[in-house]
């Protein structure tokens, strides 16, 4: 705790902020596939700030992405024209920086506050939204309170949640709490209220165009294949688990949307996407979609990515970096989707279409 405390007296440290208008600012929320380094900064397990993590980051040094190299928020950055926002936690999170926005992802968190609790330490996600009310204090006193206030209301906001409530919870062995209450069904129907509700208390703090990423097919993760899978198929369970999931999520949004009267929540839907790579992966260019390129055991699915895990040596041919993660490059051909995908893809229309409609936008 005396370390969290020393830590955020850093971030609070102010710098004035001098002229120039700076591109739209980006928020990001989440999980460990959006974190960029805030775990580091936490006293954790869920944490990337080893090798070969960073492997292929531009400093070839681990960042506390739990990627080879840039994670989703990186590459949506670079297609928005802005630089990578920083961890919130970081010590550099202050002055000019602020303008760009900031990333309050923490590995291991979920909808649920029960879900992660193995791992303890972490960023709840409404601890990242308290994070996100003291940020916009501080970008208040820089810059006054109704420029804050524009730059919040005219960003674009990424929200990644709900992966670690099947693999961290439900399904986490031999046999969760939740598993026992709740029939899969009814355990994603109840995993949505939450959500809706965490939504809504995003949209209440200023989020007016937000990215809600679906969860991908958890039953063909390198982890539940190593953990469930007898030849190597996707485990049928925790498929049906993420399909329900992710119909309702697409449903849930919807009525938020007509609700607003605004295309406010725009639904990536990974699952389809990732299942693209899962059945077809030679034709984006990938010779394995189901071996992890770092790990060990079978599937390279068990345990973590470490200095003694064995790893591949072309990161662009593998799916998975690691037992949970996307490799850079299945994070670059998602980016895709997501600014130029079909309706099939994204809900309710892609971001290229979202940004050009978008008359709050600003350069």
């Amino acid at each position: 705790m005396h370390v969290i405390i020393i830590i955020m007296r850093m971030v609070m440290m102010a710098v004035p902020i001098e002229g120039g208008e700076t591109g739209r600012a980006f928020f990001v929320f989440g999980d460990s596939l959006v974190d960029s380094g805030n775990n580091n900064y936490l006293p954790t397990t869920a944490r990337a700030d080893t090798l070969p993590y960073g492997v292929d980051y531009p400093t070839h040094h681990p960042t506390g992405r739990f990627s080879n190299g840039f994670n989703l928020p990186d590459l949506i950055s670079q297609r928005i024209g802005s630089e990578a926002a920083l961890p919130y936690l970081s010590p550099e999170m202050r002055g000019q920086n602020l303008l760009l926005g900031a990333n309050f992802a923490s590995a291991g968190v979920g909808i649920l506050k029960d879900t992660g609790i193995q791992f303890e330490g972490i960023l709840r996600i409404y601890q990242q939204f308290a994070l996100f009310q003291q940020y916009q204090e501080r970008l208040g006193f820089e810059v006054g309170a109704a420029e804050a206030e524009r730059i919040v209301n005219g960003s674009l906001v990424l929200i990644t949640l709900g992966s670690n409530d099947f693999v961290n919870n439900y399904f986490y062995p031999p046999n969760s709490a939740r598993s026992l209450q709740f029939t899969i069904p009814k355990f994603c129907s109840y995993v949505i209220s939450e959500y809706r509700k965490i939504l809504m208390r995003l949209y209440e703090l200023g989020g007016r165009k937000v990215l809600v990423t679906g969860t991908g097919p958890l039953g063909c993760i390198p982890s539940q294949l190593a953990e469930r899978s007898i030849n190597g198929e996707c485990v049928a369970q925790i498929q049906e688990a993420s399909q329900i999931f992710n119909q309702l999520l697409i449903k849930m949004t919807t009525e938020l949307n007509n609700q607003l009267t605004s295309p406010v929540f725009i639904v990536v839907n990974a699952f389809r996407i990732n299942m693209e790579f899962i059945n077809h992966p030679q034709r984006f260019g990938f010779v394995s979609s189901k071996i992890a390129c770092c790990g060990q055991g079978r599937f390279n699915g068990i345990g973590g990515c470490t200095s003694f895990s064995s790893l591949c040596s072309n990161r662009d041919l593998y799916v998975f970096w690691d037992s949970f993660h996307p490799s850079q490059h299945a994070w670059e051909i998602l980016a895709n989707y997501i600014f130029n995908g079909t309706t099939n893809y994204m809900s309710p229309m892609n971001l290229t279409t979202i940004l050009a409609m978008d008359s709050n936008f600003y350069k």
